[in-house]
């Protein structure tokens, strides 16, 4: 009897021994599917896709406040992390390009303009009409909101002056938001601009983008919420669905 009770007993030992065993395998698995799962976000965020969020009206009326979008950051090149070397470019930032760069007057953002200017391009603007290579530029994509005040922005003539055409006056050149230029675009650089043209700080004030901080151009938008609704909760109860999955353009 005594020795049936061992033998009854010791399946029940290997069992509980056997159970450590399948919860260490368990663990081991779900870790490294963690893992992968990790590696591969983190090369698509590097390299491929990364989310933006549209924080200023600067852009309206193509791109809203509330927006969210997803970036294409190979077109142009993604920038790989720690070395800091750009993978080759798919292909230029073209005119009329909305981009995602760095921005030229606060660390650690980025910002989303178009581009209105390329290397080599010669720009104006008079009376709020943008002139490229001194014909008008078609830009149906644009809003004009506050075209009541239009002072002399010193910002604008400290930088603008460089790159002035030879024939334009320094002395009597005071540009101001909707009046200003001809300048000529450098090598490398590139000049953008908002699209609500009466409410953006871009290359108007600051200056150029560099080609080596332009880090995208937005796939499409796939959230998007009334910031201002006076619903409670806007990010639920405002969402803009027909926004949703459009690409801007």
């Amino acid at each position: 009897m005594a020795e049936q009770v061992s033998q009854q007993r010791q399946p029940s030992a290997e069992a509980g021994a056997s159970q450590p065993k399948s919860f260490r395998r368990w663990a081991w698995e779900w870790l490294k599917s963690i893992g992968v799962a990790l590696v591969i976000w983190f090369v698509l965020r590097a390299l491929l896709v990364e989310a933006f969020r549209i924080p200023s009206s600067s852009m309206e009326r193509t791109l809203l406040v509330g927006d969210f979008l997803f970036v294409n950051k190979a077109l142009y090149g993604a920038e790989v992390p720690f070395i800091h070397t750009r993978l080759p470019a798919f292909r230029e930032p073209q005119l009329g390009d909305i981009v995602v760069f760095d921005s030229k007057t606060q660390a650690n953002v980025k910002v989303v303009k178009r581009v209105v200017g390329v290397p080599g391009d010669t720009l104006e603007m008079r009376d709020n009409v943008l002139y490229r290579n001194f014909a008008p530029l078609p830009e149906g994509y644009t809003q004009h909101v506050d075209s009541t005040s239009d002072p002399a922005d010193p910002e604008m003539r400290t930088w603008q002056l460089e790159y002035l055409l030879p024939s334009v006056d320094r002395d009597t050149y005071h540009p101001t938001r909707g009046t200003w230029g001809p300048i000529v675009v450098p090598t490398g650089q590139y000049f953008v601009m908002g699209d609500n043209r009466d409410n953006s700080y871009d290359s108007r004030y600051w200056g150029f983008v560099d080609r080596r901080v332009i880090r995208g151009r937005p796939l499409f938008v796939y959230y998007s919420f009334d910031h201002d609704s006076w619903k409670a909760l806007p990010f639920v109860t405002a969402i803009r669905w027909g926004r949703i999955g459009t690409r801007p353009h």
